[in-house]
């Protein structure tokens, strides 16, 4: 399985520290976000990934390079415009596995993926989504399930009273390389926004499932300045696997 690392945005509501550093590079616990993450993908079993890029492209290509160093295989998309998150799998339909993972760049985890990999190809899903619980719906998009975790309703920022629970995306998904085909080429499509209400109505099968472990959405002040509390309060926990030539 093959991922794709959504890094392309501009990390508006981390300026100033964004200005001069794309936001999966920020520091966390002395090393950037990024790095955390690629270590997890390759403990995860991932051997293969592309990074969108839009802003700062260089900083993230310096440093990760070819990706040998975490033992991963890193290609690159670069975007301009930005093509949101369903677009930039669009524009890497021909290098995607048939199942593939899509994770957002600024996400700080130690989850183990397997359960949701599980419920994907154990539901014949084309589309399963990680959840998280969240105190603050109107800001991430949100899911209603059936009792065999079949997503019924999705809502992206809902208003007040527009969908029932606290149940959030995540920023995980396992997909169908198949769901791309009907996201227009070269124009913004998001997963939240448009890909998943377009798939619901099609009665095309999304499942989802709460993500266990620790898992933190960094794109806000707060949420910058508890991963760092984290980080110095659990250790390096989420960094098990560890490259030849990083031990």
């Amino acid at each position: 399985m093959k991922a794709l690392i959504l890094a392309a945005g501009e990390g508006t509501r981390l300026r100033p520290l964004t200005l001069t550093c794309p936001k999966p590079m920020l520091p966390v616990g002395g090393a950037p976000l990024l790095r955390h993450l690629l270590r997890w993908l390759r403990g995860q079993g991932i051997g293969e990934a592309a990074i969108n890029l839009h802003y700062l492209p260089h900083v993230i290509t310096d440093y990760v390079g070819d990706g040998s160093r975490f033992g991963l295989r890193v290609s690159y998309s670069w975007e301009d415009p930005i093509l949101g998150s369903a677009g930039a799998a669009k524009k890497l339909e021909d290098y995607l596995s048939p199942q593939f993972l899509v994770v957002y760049g600024d996400m700080l985890l130690d989850v183990d993926l397997e359960p949701l990999v599980e419920l994907h190809r154990r539901s014949a899903a084309a589309l399963t989504m990680g959840l998280m619980e969240t105190d603050d719906p109107s800001s991430k998009g949100i899911a209603e399930l059936d009792a065999n975790g079949r997503v019924s309703r999705f809502v992206e920022k809902p208003r007040p009273g527009e969908i029932d629970g606290n149940l959030a995306s995540a920023g995980v998904y396992v997909a169908e390389r198949s769901i791309l085909r009907d996201v227009p080429p070269g124009s913004y499509h998001d997963f939240g926004q448009d890909l998943v209400p377009h798939l619901l109505q099609q009665e095309i099968p999304v499942y989802a499932r709460l993500l266990e472990g620790y898992l933190l959405d960094i794109g806000t002040p707060e949420s910058y300045r508890k991963a760092q509390e984290d980080v110095s309060a659990l250790g390096r926990h989420w960094d098990a696997w560890e490259p030849p030539d990083e031990r």
